[in-house]
């Protein structure tokens, strides 16, 4: 193994055994055992090994599962629930025996799986410590040393000297992660415990993690929460059924993680996901002049090409005609400036009768992260019942007071309202439909940020002795 790679898994497959019934745990093995008799006859023998093997079955939680992680690299995994994420930390950590294959890890492994892993409720926060500590690899007197920041990085007070079972699901992570902190790993694995505790202690985490990662510390992340991913991990593991379906950008596994979501939730019988970015081309318009609503039936959109990305989703009920950014006048855009009103022009070709049909869309950043999305549904404009052939040109109008940088667009349309915001059925689902970059306004205030929320500011004096109010300025 390279002096680089701190990780390295080689086909690796870990299966649980699945009884057909109770008594098959009480039989099935005695039957195993018998069938090796050497004295009974052969028949005998073959009977009792296939009523053995018809005893259980062999679930696969992880199945032929290679990779190599680098010393440094932050690599998310992630996956549908029963996808073998937590799985595959546990073996990682070495808290689980694969069934098949290797896995080689270099340096100390710290790993926060799910609650209160390694710690004993009996005990008390500070035994605790000492115990958790212990098993990753510190000292006694490391630990001494260390104590008082791990109880103050914890904030969990008098309750150190109780035992763990009084705690709530916060303390128990509060002090686990605390432990982490000081135990300074080699590679550091964790598996969706961040969610759990107040919004302050997690960003307290979130800073130490880039702490960690500034550190040249490998990290390994298991979450939900595609922001955060996104967020924290250059490359991502996307898990499918227990096998690696993806490994590559993190922009692109979410993609293609959000469209197993969305194919599994609607189960539509024609869609498909597009699960690279050629496929994503071929399913986009060809650029013509078409540009409003006299020429909807037109392709247009040839900036969607140059963003296209892998893991939308198509169906053939409806087909994306257009996708624009315009400005004031109709002219496309490929740069707008910050605070600009911009137009975003939808057209969408209609190939079935449809009852409800609705149109959204989503701008992302560079990493893929959301920054504003919506839906005609949402904003209570609906076309209603439209039918075979007709064209919906649905036109976003806002203003971008953005932060410098690049944007995409991502359009969706489904049929059927659910309540306000979810829909029966999703029809398409297209990342990078268009692109444009947002520049620097010379004439605002200077700021940083997301978006600039344009605040108004006034400042004045007070003398202390008759509190005389002078104003010294405001906008």
């Amino acid at each position: 193994m390279s002096a680089d790679i701190v990780i390295q898994v080689e086909r690796l497959a870990k299966a649980y055994t699945i009884w057909s019934s109770p008594a098959a745990r009480l039989h099935g093995p005695a039957l195993g055992r018998v069938g090796q008799w050497p004295f009974l006859p052969a028949s005998a023998r073959q009977l009792c090994r296939r009523l053995s093997h018809e005893s259980f079955r062999n679930f696969y939680a992880l199945r032929d599962v290679s990779f190599e992680i680098r010393r440094g690299e932050s690599v998310g995994i992630i996956g549908l629930n029963g996808s073998g994420k937590s799985t595959l930390l546990q073996v990682l950590a070495g808290t689980l025996q694969p069934t098949e294959g290797t896995v080689r890890t270099t340096g100390r492994v710290a790993a926060l799986l799910e609650l209160g892993s390694g710690f004993n409720p009996e005990f008390t926060g500070r035994e605790n410590v000492f115990l958790n500590a212990t098993i990753l690899g510190l000292q006694p007197g490391e630990i001494e040393v260390r104590f008082d920041r791990i109880a103050e990085f914890a904030e969990i007070g008098d309750f150190i000297d109780q035992p763990v079972k009084t705690y709530s699901s916060g303390m128990v992570v509060r002090l686990a992660f605390a432990v982490l902190t000081q135990v300074e790993p080699d590679i550091l694995i964790i598996d969706e415990a961040l969610a759990v505790g107040d919004f302050l202690f997690q960003q307290k985490c979130y800073d130490c993690l880039r702490e960690f990662q500034r550190r040249g510390c490998t990290f390994l992340f298991v979450s939900h929460a595609m922001g955060t991913v996104l967020d924290l991990c250059g490359r991502a593991l996307l898990l499918e059924q227990g096998s690696l379906g993806f490994d590559g950008p993190t922009k692109e596994a979410v993609n293609l993680y959000e469209a197993h979501a969305v194919e599994g939730r609607y189960k539509h019988a024609s869609m498909r996901i597009l699960k690279t970015a050629d496929e994503t081309v071929a399913a986009l318009p060809v650029q013509t002049a078409a540009r409003g609503p006299e020429d909807a039936g037109m392709d247009g959109g040839k900036a969607a090409a140059g963003a296209a990305e892998a893991g939308g989703i198509v169906t053939d009920d409806v087909e994306l005609r257009f996708a624009r950014v315009l400005d004031r006048n109709g002219v496309e855009k490929e740069y707008v400036v910050s605070e600009e009103t911009v137009r975003l022009s939808l057209g969408i070709l209609m190939k079935r009768d449809l009852r409800d049909p609705h149109v959204g869309f989503k701008l992302r950043d560079v990493l893929g992260r959301t920054v504003f999305e919506t839906t005609t549904l949402g904003m209570k404009c609906t076309p209603g019942p439209v039918a075979k052939g007709e064209v919906i040109v649905a036109d976003f109008v806002f203003e971008l007071p953005l932060a410098e940088g690049d944007y995409s667009v991502t359009i969706g349309v489904a049929e059927g309202r659910v309540g306000t915001v979810d829909f029966e059925k999703g029809l398409l689902y297209l990342h990078g439909t268009c692109a444009f970059r947002v520049l620097k306004n010379g004439s605002s205030i200077v700021w940083s940020g997301v978006c600039n929320l344009k605040p108004r500011v006034s400042v004045q004096r007070f003398q202390q002795k008759n509190a005389a109010e002078t104003s010294v300025c405001s906008t």
